[in-house]
């Protein structure tokens, strides 16, 4: 009789935590539905600005003016894309942009990447009081006229490298470099070191190597940082044509437009059915597809980054 009682004993419990495991499963579920309903509409609500922007830029520009577009357009359109692409500087623009995005990441990667293995040298003496001087930079800054006076005695103003070599070294960018360097184990260098590996073939062949996702977020930083730059085009080679950028001109674009009228009318009859609100839109679309494409492909580096550059000595 014990034994049996014994064994309905250990059914009962072996049936109750089945049971308990299914009502488990069933709560699992019903929050997992839940859980991906809320990260659903939360892309809905960021994908929708994105989509109605593309929407109105491949909309007729009157029409818009009526409103009721939302992520298809009414009466196609590529008009606003012509109007923004046929300007004659256009295609300079977009070169010089091309240009500055290529040689200013990699000449700031390289620099930023050197400077931070300096700092993250252990037997480096300075290496505080240097990274409090750029940590200083990040808070306080010369003014505008004085870094203006100081570029044109430099001679950079007027030329293409008022773009590159004034931004080679980003105080934040070198921080998050060196804070992943540091994590980095020292018996690595050391025993490079006792092989004879002097400091420049450590960071080539060792380090590099291990900070690649590091290097991929700052890049990232450091290419939309010159992509989307037009405030120093503006600044220093406002006279110089032929190194506009194409933030630049497209923000000449949209305040030309702009100051032509806000009304359906008179938009009509300067430039063709566009208005400003249409020319902004495919001015964002034009802008922001290359780093659109870009993102996807960099975005765990992009958090990584983030999440590297929240912890600092």
């Amino acid at each position: 009789m014990a034994l049996r009682s014994n064994t309905n004993s250990n059914n009962f419990n072996a049936l109750y935590k089945v049971k308990s495991t299914k009502k488990r499963s069933v709560k699992d579920t019903i929050i997992y539905i839940v859980f991906y309903l809320i990260l659903l509409l939360f892309v809905i609500i960021m994908l929708y600005p994105l989509l109605n922007t593309v929407a109105i830029s491949f909309n007729d520009g009157t029409d818009a003016l009526r409103g009721g577009i939302y992520l298809i357009p009414r009466m196609f359109s590529l008009k606003n894309y012509e109007t923004v692409l046929k300007k004659s500087s256009m295609l300079t623009a977009a070169k010089i942009t091309v240009l500055r995005t290529i040689i200013g990441t990699l000449s700031s990667m390289f620099v930023t990447a050197l400077l931070s293995y300096v700092l993250s040298r252990k037997n480096f003496i300075f290496k505080k009081q240097v990274s409090l001087i750029y940590v200083i930079t990040m808070y306080v800054s010369g003014g505008l006229i004085p870094i203006f006076i100081l570029y044109k005695s430099l001679g950079l103003t007027n030329t293409f490298w008022v773009y590159i070599i004034p931004g080679m070294v980003s105080a934040f960018n070198m921080l998050v470099i060196r804070t992943y360097m540091n994590e980095l184990p020292d018996s690595i260098t050391e025993s490079a070191e006792i092989d004879g590996a002097g400091h420049f073939t450590i960071f080539i062949r060792i380090i590099v190597p291990l900070c690649l996702p590091v290097f991929a977020t700052v890049a990232l930083f450091t290419a939309v940082y010159h992509w989307n730059s037009w405030f120093d085009a503006m600044l220093y080679n406002r006279m110089s044509g032929q190194y506009t950028t194409l933030q630049y001109e497209l923000m000449k674009l949209l305040a030309s437009v702009t100051n032509n009228g806000t009304t359906a009318e008179t938009m009509k009859n300067s430039d063709g059915m566009v208005t400003p609100a249409s020319i902004r839109a495919a001015a964002t679309v034009i802008t922001s597809l290359p780093i659109v494409c870009l993102y996807p492909f960099l975005q765990r580096y992009f958090v990584t980054g983030l999440t590297i550059g929240g912890v600092k000595e």
